[in-house]
């Protein structure tokens, strides 16, 4: 006989991956550069990624993912967060009280670093 999961328990494993995939988008973003080095096929992907990163720090569009997890995390019973990912995570599990200005600049100047080093590679390839 099959046992009957809960709906909660379906939906809270369900935020747990799609906070996972939000975790691994902003790796993605961060640390994407030295993944595309070999494969150059991923860089627009990567280049994409940085500008939609840099443009969610300014424009006030919610972030995808964001609004897909508080929306299963309320149909798991979890009380869904305000705010952004990064703030939310950030603020709880490494630096306690980080100012949103001060996330949003990192955010800004991480993004921009990397579209620095694929500007400069470009540049390169030119020469």
């Amino acid at each position: 006989m099959h046992a009957v999961v809960p709906a909660s328990k379906l939906y809270s494993a369900l935020a747990v991956l799609i906070l996972t995939v939000h975790g691994l988008f902003i790796l993605w973003v961060v640390f994407g550069a030295l993944l595309t080095r070999s494969r150059p096929s991923l860089r627009w992907l990567h280049v994409a990624s940085l500008i939609w990163g840099i443009l969610t720090q300014f424009v006030p569009w919610p972030c995808p993912l964001t609004l897909v997890e508080n929306a299963v995390e309320g149909k798991a019973g979890i009380e869904a967060y305000q705010g952004g990912f990064l703030l939310h995570y950030l603020d709880r599990l490494v630096y306690p009280d980080i100012s949103q200005g001060l996330l949003t600049i990192a955010a800004v100047v991480v993004c921009s670093l990397n579209l620095i080093f694929y500007g400069r590679q470009l540049w390169s390839a030119r020469l």
